[in-house]
């Protein structure tokens, strides 16, 4: 048996659960002591009245909770956040200065699924204007930035993490076993520090979804990137929104699916 990761006093921190298993190689099987990622049900609450539940890793709920009310546009600033708690059980209570709508249905979502639902995302942002510029080996050193600084991932795999970046340096960097759920973690980070997002890149380790373009668009980000693949609709959105899709970014490789002139005409400009 391995002796399990090493580590401080508290083995297994939240968001990682023990989980032995047979490692079966060219060798003899051997038993190991390993871990994986935490997946949870959690609920949030807003002005007293639950409003969405979700499956997640219970890392960081608050962030989750205020990035999902903004990019349902339900808040614009964090200043209409008058309280925050976050209860044992992972539910988290928001206080608005004001009221919302009361919604139809309660949100339900495991943030690799469907989510929200809506009808015509298309009609919901006009395009992006944004001049925002890159190139290839700067988004690719952000992938590879994005991949050190997982640290859940490094630990135990099975879960997806987000990077917002500006100038070459990721600003923030956030983990969830949904992808989704890493975009509303985002945007919450951003209130809380005080950081936009307009005019920034976005990477994910994730499928690039249109319920993930959405939120990107709503958060103004005019490059997204993923290390695997987008969907047709996040493509056709991404179109229509004027956003960039960069997508299998792994190393020097990527394959630009909308407006490649913000990533390729610095290439341009040096020939």
């Amino acid at each position: 048996m391995s002796a399990g990761p090493p580590g401080s006093t508290d083995q297994y921190p939240k968001g990682v659960r023990p989980a032995g298993y047979t490692l079966v190689n060219s060798s003899d099987p051997e038993a190991i002591d390993g871990e994986v990622v935490e997946e949870s049900l959690a609920c949030i609450s807003v002005n007293g009245k639950e409003l969405a539940t979700f499956m997640c890793s219970p890392t960081s709920l608050d962030l989750l909770a205020i990035g999902f009310l903004y990019n349902e546009n339900l808040i614009e600033t964090i200043d209409e956040v008058s309280h925050v708690h976050v209860s044992e059980n992972n539910c988290v209570d928001v206080w608005l200065t004001h009221e919302v709508p009361e919604p139809e249905r309660k949100i339900v979502t495991a943030g690799c699924g469907g989510g929200v639902t809506f009808d015509d995302l298309s009609r919901e942002h006009p395009p992006l204007e944004s001049t925002l510029t890159t190139e290839p080996a700067e988004l690719a050193a952000l992938m590879k930035k994005l991949h050190i600084g997982a640290a859940l991932y490094q630990r135990s795999r099975g879960i997806h993490t987000a990077v917002l970046a500006d100038k070459g340096e990721p600003l923030l960097q956030v983990e969830d076993v949904g992808r989704h759920n890493c975009i509303d973690k985002i945007a919450g980070a951003a209130l809380k520090a005080g950081i936009s997002t307009k005019n920034k890149i976005l990477l994910s380790s994730g499928r690039i979804s249109s319920e993930m373009l959405n939120k990107a668009r709503r958060m103004g980000v005019p490059i997204v990137c993923s290390r695997t693949s987008p969907t047709s609709l996040s493509i056709a959105l991404a179109k229509t929104w004027n956003i960039t899709i960069v997508a299998y970014l792994r190393g020097n490789q990527m394959r630009i699916y909308t407006h490649p002139n913000r990533v390729l005409d610095s290439m341009r400009s040096t020939t």
